[in-house]
């Protein structure tokens, strides 16, 4: 079964199960608890993407900005470690997972704006992105399927640029991923480590 938050919301294919609300509620403990004891770290960045694209006059795309961000953080908190690892994202469709290639191998090869390509390289096992499709049954991107709306949802409201939303599964899914977010290690920060506003 490959968990897919909108099936799950929508209570479609397997999900339909959880039209019981006693199965529902067993679901719901069993995915937090997953949720807290998965052993990940946590970057969300959030970009306001009206005010990206009036601020810079050939502003790059908003998702290849995001993943140089986001490459920034995890390769940053991977060479604080001492490690390397994988990238991977899940597909999006043929043009756009070779846009993605590109900008991936770019970070790679030159860097971005913070770092330069040694701090990418030392810590990325490829200059390639791996990029699997939702059927693959891939446990990291379906665990950041369901994690990728509930969290960036709390930061919105976090940093007040959207009212609360009710969402009461949500705001739970956020409260057990809270002790994810990748965070400076010796400031206890939080906020441009793990959560990043662009």
């Amino acid at each position: 079964m490959v968990l897919h938050r909108s099936d799950i919301i929508n209570r479609k294919r397997a999900f339909g199960l959880l039209r019981d609300p006693g199965m529902q509620e067993r679901f719901d403990a069993g995915l937090l608890d997953v949720v807290r004891r998965a052993k990940f770290k946590m970057v969300c960045v959030v970009i306001n993407k009206q005010e990206h694209l009036n601020r810079y006059r050939s502003p790059f795309h908003p998702y290849h900005y995001c993943l140089a961000a986001m490459l920034d953080r995890y390769g940053g908190w991977l060479n604080y470690k001492n490690a390397v690892g994988d990238v991977m994202a899940e597909s999006r469709g043929k043009e756009e997972d070779l846009q993605l290639k590109e900008a991936y191998r770019r970070v790679y090869r030159s860097g971005t704006l913070m770092f330069g390509h040694e701090h990418h390289q030392r810590a990325l096992t490829s200059q390639d992105i791996k990029i699997q499709p939702k059927v693959a049954n891939i446990a990291g991107l379906q665990l950041a399927d369901v994690l990728a709306h509930p969290v960036k949802q709390a930061l919105l409201v976090e940093k007040g640029w959207i009212p609360e939303s009710g969402d009461v599964f949500g705001k739970r899914v956020y409260e057990a991923a809270q002790r994810k977010f990748n965070l400076n290690e010796f400031r206890g920060q939080v906020e441009g480590y793990g959560k990043v506003f662009l």
